[in-house]
Order: structure tokens, then sequence, then C-alpha cells
């Protein structure tokens, strides 16, 4: 039976069962199995030396994505420009094989939205998601990033990152309180740190993509008034992506976006799901 899972910690929020189940489901992949496995930092190592049976692929979310870097014994172009993994592939010999489906992800996300060109971006907060979407962007032909961080000196990880893409963006970090519109802003702060003055200055940009998805709508994209990019979109886009690699199919992204509203839409809350132990 072939297998594939999400691994972090926590991990019980994931919509990416849900997504790649689908994909399953429409493609009549029966067998198929695709679960959410809790390992903490530090851990991913010995979690990978005691998967037995017919494994097709992991998925890796926070806090992993740095430490299945160092555990692949190759590595993506992309993965390395993003200094994170968050897909590895099994090999010959019970090892893995890395990539970041993250970045071509955001820019699936952004191209399926928004047509029209890109410049300069703001991007709050200053985490490994801000690099990700911050080097998609750079893909996408922005120049200059400014980055809008609470606590500016916690941000020169992603500044190295985002200096380091091919074409040499322009790279600054002001506090969050003095971020500017651009022609994209990129969210990647909780809603709550999205205070009535932070959206008066941005809500009315071009394009804003906002990375959450389970505190849809947060204040900017309420207030939103040009293009909208989700953090669903970018989940789904950069899900296809790993499922193609995992199934060697191509990805049914109607019916996974579908599953993924279907979700999030529900009553009952992803994390009232309980992860339970399995010996594969």
């Amino acid at each position: 039976m072939p297998f594939a899972a999400v691994v972090g910690d926590p991990v019980e929020h994931s919509l990416s069962p849900v997504l790649h189940q689908a994909g399953y489901a429409a493609l009549g992949l029966t067998g198929w199995e695709y679960d959410a496995r809790r390992v903490a930092s530090g851990a991913l190592a010995g979690f990978l030396d005691s998967l037995r049976g017919e494994w097709r692929g992991l998925s890796v979310t926070a806090p992993l994505k740095r430490e299945a870097l160092g555990l692949a014994v190759t590595l993506t172009d992309r993965a390395r420009l993003a200094g994170g993994v968050n897909t590895l592939i099994p090999v010959a010999g019970g090892r893995w094989a890395g990539d970041n489906t993250d970045l071509p992800g955001a820019v699936a996300a952004i191209e399926e939205r928004f047509d029209g060109s890109l410049a300069t971006a703001t991007i709050l907060g200053g985490g490994a998601t801000a690099a990700s979407v911050g080097l998609a962007v750079a893909d996408l032909g922005v120049s200059r990033i400014v980055l809008a961080v609470r606590a500016p000196a916690t941000a020169g990880e992603t500044v190295g990152l985002l200096r380091g893409h091919p074409a040499g963006p322009v790279v600054e970090v002001v506090p969050l309180a003095e971020a500017e519109p651009a022609d994209v802003v990129v969210a990647t702060i909780p809603a709550g740190a999205q205070t009535p003055a932070l959206v008066e200055r941005l809500f009315e940009v071009p394009l804003l993509f906002e990375v959450t998805y389970n505190q849809w709508p947060t204040p900017l994209a309420r207030a939103a008034t040009g293009a909208l990019v989700s953090g669903l979109d970018l989940l789904v886009h950069q899900a296809v992506l790993q499922f193609e690699q995992f199934t060697g199919a191509p990805a049914p992204l109607a019916a996974m976006r579908a599953a993924g509203e279907a979700a999030l839409a529900s009553p009952t809350p992803l994390t009232s799901r309980k992860l339970t132990p399995k010996s594969w």
C-alpha cells in the first residue's frame, strides 16, 4: 500500500491530508493513504529511519523544513535557494531527496489571480514563509522588497536568503508600523497583529497575498480592494506539485481545492482530529 504523510509539530491543523486524499479519490487511486504525523524538532532523522513499507513521499512543515534540508542527500536548486525543504522523496538506500514546492506554488498562486506586472513588494513578517514568498515574487520580477517586522534584528536570515536570489533584489527591513504600500503586499503575520492602522495603510494595493487560511478572512483580506491570493491558494498549488511527485500522476487541482474549501467551511475544526500511531 503506498503511503505519504505531512510531518511537523503541531500538525493536527494541517489541510494537507484533506487535499491529498481528495486527489487520490478523484483519480481512483485506491489503497493510497496520506496522514498527518507529529514529529518534534530534532526527531526527523529518527522518524525517517523508522519508516517501513511503500513510502512515496513526505510533506514537511514547521519546525522541520531546515532540519529536512540537512538530512536530504540531494537537493533541488529551489530548496537550496529557500534554505528549507518542504518535500522529501525516497531514493535508493533508504535515503531522501529534498525539494521545495512553496516557491513554485506561490508563483502559480499569484499567476492564477493576478496578471499585472510587479516591481515592488512589502512583506509583513520575516520568517520562513516570508522568505519563500519573497523569493517567488522575485521570480516574477520584483526588484525591491521591504520586510516590515516586529523585531527587525531577527530578520537577518530571511534578508540573506532574499538577497541570494539570482535577480539580486534590493532588500530593506523596517518596523512593522512603518510598512508602506507596494505593488504586492504579502502578509505572513497573524490576524491579531493586523491592526486598524496597518490595514488603513495597506488595504488599497494592486495585489494582497494573505498566507493565512485558517483565520479567514483576516482584517487585511476583508479590506482588500485589489486582487487577493489566499493561503489556501498557496497550499493547494504547492500540494499539487507534491502530489505529482508522490504519485507520478497529474494532480486534480479543482478537486483538491474544493476539498480544502469544504474543510475550512466545516463547523468541526481540523485541530479536533486525533493522531493515532500507526505501524507503517
